[in-house]
């Protein structure tokens, strides 16, 4: 028999259900107490720079080619992974406000956006799912970080942004 080919290798676009499948989704409780990584990597690949990234030990691999492990419990948000993904697939979410959420996302492109500055949120697929104000923006490893508040509905879907200038 067969096996059925994920659709994200179909189109590129890897599926929220995909991640909740996976493991890789923080459990309620945990999204409730804060920042939180979410790593959107679903395949099996030989990359384990976010486990050596992590200051927290957090990350963990069974092996190199191992789907990563999150210990929701070590996790403080603090976006160094997000920096150091070479496949950009790590994002922060904190959706343990109120009225807003935090999302952190890589950002390769120019120009870079600065604190204060509205954005445009692209989701997994590209398409906009509206505004964003930028809170924070930090380098590292020439990856530029930044923080954006978004409306709470789009938090899990928000993957890039668009500096229009």
């Amino acid at each position: 028999m067969r096996e059925e080919i994920p659709v994200y290798r179909k189109d590129g676009i890897i599926p929220l259900e995909e991640i909740k499948r996976s493991g890789l989704f923080p459990p309620e409780e945990r999204l409730k107490k804060g920042p939180v990584v979410l790593i959107e990597c679903p395949e099996e690949i030989p990359c384990n720079i976010c486990v050596d990234a992590c200051p927290s030990g957090a990350i963990s691999m069974e092996s190199i080619i191992a789907l990563p492990k999150v210990d929701w419990d070590k996790c403080t948000g603090c976006g160094v992974c997000v920096s150091l993904c070479p496949g950009l697939a790590i994002f922060v979410v904190d959706v343990s406000k109120e009225d807003k959420a935090y999302v952190t996302v890589p950002h390769e492109f120019i120009p870079v956006p600065k604190t204060g500055d509205e954005v445009i949120l692209l989701g997994r697929d590209g398409r906009e799912l509206g505004r964003g104000k930028v809170v924070k923006v930090w380098e590292r490893n020439k990856t530029y970080v930044v923080t954006v508040e978004t409306p709470k509905e789009v938090a899990f879907e928000v993957k890039a942004i668009w500096v229009k200038k």
